[in-house]
């Protein structure tokens, strides 16, 4: 790591400078190498918190379906998880395929729709969810520890317009 806290073989401005050079385009430097930076860095956090949550038997995205239950009462469908989540619904049945086998979850027919399923937290899950809440936000806090609470709120900000304009990586 170097003294400032970014990896040594991090991208530069002159390295973005000389390939946005190199391939004669009119493109802001400083704006590829912000982007290119936050690539790299969003793939640390990612592998960072597969091995956080690793330590409490899960994964990100099974640990998101079960706050997401929480957060609504121990009860959703799972298209509105999928929804919510942000993921297909397929991916959603993979997660509650594995989190239904460790008893942290279970799922039941539909009350307003006989022909869906709900997915149920369970006493287990909900139990798993408060076992790990002190270290796992003891880590999240210590994560963003060296930014003021100022700091915080204009990152939530940039944030929030760089996710926006993500889109742009996906689009056809």
């Amino acid at each position: 790591m170097a003294e400032s806290g970014i990896d040594d073989r991090a991208p530069t401005l002159d390295q973005a400078r000389r390939q946005v050079e190199h391939y004669g385009l009119n493109a802001d430097p400083q704006a590829v190498l912000v982007a290119v930076r936050l690539i790299s860095a969003g793939a640390r956090v990612g592998r960072a918190a597969e091995a956080h949550f690793a330590r409490f038997g899960l994964s990100t995205g099974r640990y998101r379906l079960l706050a997401d239950l929480e957060d609504h009462g121990g009860e959703k469908s799972p298209s509105h998880l999928a929804a919510d989540l942000g993921v297909s619904r397929a991916t959603v049945t993979g997660l509650l395929d594995g989190l239904e086998r460790e008893g942290l979850v279970a799922r039941r027919p539909s009350a307003e729709d006989g022909r869906g399923t709900v997915a149920i937290l369970t006493a287990r899950g909900a139990q798993r969810l408060r076992d790990m809440a002190p270290d796992h936000f003891g880590r999240l806090e210590a994560m963003v520890g060296g930014l003021s609470v100022e700091e915080r709120g204009v990152f939530l900000d940039l944030l929030a317009r760089v996710v926006r304009g993500s889109e742009a990586l996906a689009a056809d």
